[in-house]
């Protein structure tokens, strides 16, 4: 409500249809027209048609009431603009959400943290000693990280660190929920761990679900017969003098049944007497193991390497194994190979057990970004259909990837046929679907630069790292590190102290940091638990980071080189070619105009090798990276494409000619994916 000159009211409908507010589209003044008349004009129209009356201002004016407002919101000429911006708007956000949801919809599943990044094994005794005892320890680990994070690196697979007597070396775990002081303590582990997480590495633990220690409260509380903890071994009556309940024989030869006075009953092991084994039978055992896996994963580690998972059953009617060779005196039955193992290894219910341990690991895998990994170690020679079951059913998952150790057999018979033999045995046995593995090197076996030769070590690097799937590398392989020669007074490990030839202390040196005191692996003693190797001034890490021909310096440029290009990661692995000495393989992805093919000569001698047949090649191939440097940027015939005794060659080529199509016999995906160049997104195809 207003008020009028002479002091009495003035309606607001009055207002909104004064007529003196036209003076914009008049370009006059009301004031021409006098006080009364208008008064008595306005009082007329408004008892003759009040409600009736069409507002007729043309503009709108500033300071307007709602009203008035509304009364011109409603014209066409401001209402049709409206809703066509309205319904321009949903449609847009309509078609955005389609857009969304197709590109999700055809999208693949995004790559997990340890099928982008290799695998890493630190030894830890022979990694870096921080406190100068001459043993490897967690603050060596954590003074070390960078070195991850130079390589590129991601993913960490420590060896055990916990509580033990070291008969085995860690693996006859003493106590579950602590550190070996040797190592460090608790605390030591959680500020690795925090450090390791802050800088975005991920700590994969050695878990042994097979025995114990034979100092575990466990199994003196077993060995007493405590009634709750009486059957958490396996026990049989046998005779004190001859305790051999049967043939079995241990994993580092002999009988693996040692008579226990105190309970007066032979316990099993399948490894050293001071290993005995659990009894997974029995389901208070089960619930143990599950606890211990919960209890690490509450602080946080990322996932877990299931050590000797085909030993953690055995038949429950103790038979017997059929032997080998039948007619081998029973008395001389005394290594693992003279015997099949029908009934302690891979027995049934193992996988269903494997499958509990997974279900508990994927409770904690729900938190965005913190998926838990799960590896399987189980070596099962030429039976590599035991190996493919751990990668578990397309209903019920198991392990992520069982080790595939293959490839510590190269150097047997250093050719391209072996080579791919090699290969193909993973690839054409692994499940449709599934994700392959590669390990070339580990704490049991050999180092690559010794058993197959030195001037191979590049060439191999470079298979692990261009093959598909993920690749581990054992501590000292990305510098070409060798074994060192031990005398019988040097050795440590148990298994050498049987037989120095089966001595897994070569392989498991110090690491080689830089060329100063015992290549840096301990400068503060002049003590190492091992001795170093003496090639140490010349391989050793600081050394090969300022050299670009360096072994080191080629693994971190393949490193790079297949976490950025999508054909590695995503795309089809083709078998080429194989022969005597060369093995040629490529990786291609559909729609993506780069790809790569692999040259790699595992011979003897140069070789020249012809790929002129494969017309999906271009005529002129030229080198991206080669093992011997003098040749990067070389370009070859692909008639004439040359290589020096274990020299390995990437070369990368453009074309949309997939090599796949017409050759499916030959090629592999994990699962299939497109790549759209004009917008730079993959799509199932």
């Amino acid at each position: 409500m207003s008020a009028r000159k002479d002091g009495g009211p003035m309606e607001l409908g009055e207002s909104i249809r004064n007529p003196g507010f036209k003076e914009a589209a008049d370009g006059g003044s009301a004031s021409s027209v006098s006080g009364s008349e208008r008064r008595r004009s306005s009082a007329v129209k408004l008892d003759a048609d009040a409600d009736a009356q069409e507002y007729t201002q043309v503009k709108p004016y500033a300071g307007m009431p709602k009203e008035v407002l509304l009364l011109h919101s409603s014209k066409a000429r401001y209402r049709v603009p409206r809703e066509i911006l309205f319904w321009l708007i949903v449609c847009c956000t309509l078609a955005l959400v389609a857009v969304t949801i197709t590109i999700i919809a055809m999208s693949p599943p995004c790559l997990r943290w340890w099928q982008i990044t290799p695998v890493y094994q630190v030894y830890p005794r022979s990694f870096r000693d921080s406190d100068g005892d001459g043993v490897g320890d967690l603050k060596g680990i954590k003074e070390k990280l960078d070195h991850f994070l130079d390589l590129n690196i991601k993913a960490v697979w420590i060896s055990p660190f916990y509580r033990s007597p070291m008969k085995d070396f860690g693996y006859d775990v003493e106590d579950f929920r602590d550190i070996d002081p040797l190592f460090g303590n608790m605390k030591d582990f959680e500020e690795l761990l925090a450090e390791m997480h802050n800088k975005g590495l991920r700590l994969i633990m050695d878990f042994i679900p097979n025995h114990t220690s034979d100092r575990h409260r466990w199994f003196n509380l077993s060995r007493t017969r405590d009634p709750h903890y009486e059957d958490y071994y396996v026990w049989t009556d046998c005779d004190p003098a001859s305790p051999k309940p049967n043939n079995w024989v241990s994993i580092f030869g002999n009988s693996s049944w040692t008579y226990d006075e105190v309970r007066g009953q032979c316990y099993l092991h399948q490894f050293l007497k001071e290993q005995p084994d659990l009894n997974l039978r029995n389901p208070d055992v089960v619930q143990e193991i599950k606890d211990l896996i919960i209890f690490w994963l509450e602080k946080g580690v990322d996932g877990f390497r299931m050590d000797a998972v085909k030993h953690m059953l055995e038949a429950a009617h103790l038979r017997d194994e059929p032997q080998v060779d039948p007619d081998l005196p029973p008395e001389l039955v005394t290594t693992e190979w003279d015997l099949y193992h029908d009934y302690t290894t891979s027995q049934v219910g193992l996988h269903d057990m494997l499958r509990e341990f997974r279900a508990e690991m994927d409770t904690y895998s729900r938190e965005p970004g913190r998926y838990r990994f799960m590896v399987t170690e189980s070596y099962d020679y030429e039976e590599v259909e035991k190996t493919m079951m751990y990668y578990g059913t397309p209903l019920v998952k198991e392990s992520d990837f069982p080790f595939n150790f293959y490839l510590l057999d190269l150097p047997h018979n250093t050719s391209g046929w072996w080579a791919k033999h090699l290969v193909d045995l993973w690839m054409s046995n692994m499940p449709r679907g599934q994700w392959p593995n590669w390990v070339v090197g580990n704490h049991d076996r050999s180092r690559i630069g010794s058993s197959a030769g030195r001037i191979y070590v590049r060439a191999i690097n470079l298979m692990l790292l261009t093959l598909p799937g993920t690749p581990t590398t054992y501590y000292g392989e990305e510098i070409g590190m060798e074994n060192i020669n031990i005398t019988q007074s040097e050795v440590q490990d148990p298994a050498g102290k049987y037989n120095v030839s089966l001595s897994r202390d070569p392989e498991r040196s110090p690491m080689q940091w830089n060329d100063e005191m015992n290549a840096g692996f301990n400068s503060i003693t002049n003590i190492t638990w091992l001795p170093v190797h003496p090639d140490y001034e010349k391989v050793n890490v600081e050394v090969q980071m300022q050299d670009k021909g360096s072994v080191l310096s080629q693994y971190r440029f393949l490193n790079a080189l297949r976490q950025s290009e999508l054909p590695f990661l995503r795309g089809w692995f083709c078998y080429v070619l194989a022969d005597t000495d060369v093995f040629s393989y490529l990786r291609e992805l559909d729609g993506h105009k780069e790809a790569y093919l692999v040259v790699i000569n595992f011979g003897k001698a140069s070789t020249t090798t012809d790929l002129s047949a494969i017309q999906e090649l271009p005529e002129q191939l030229s080198v991206l990276m080669s093992t011997n440097p003098a040749n990067d940027g070389k370009v070859f015939q692909k008639s004439r494409v040359q290589t020096e005794p274990g020299e390995g060659l990437v070369i990368r080529y453009s074309t949309y000619t997939r090599f796949h199509p017409s050759h499916p016999a030959e090629c592999y995906v994990s699962e299939k994916a497109c790549y759209l160049e004009t917008i730079g997104i993959l799509y199932k195809c």
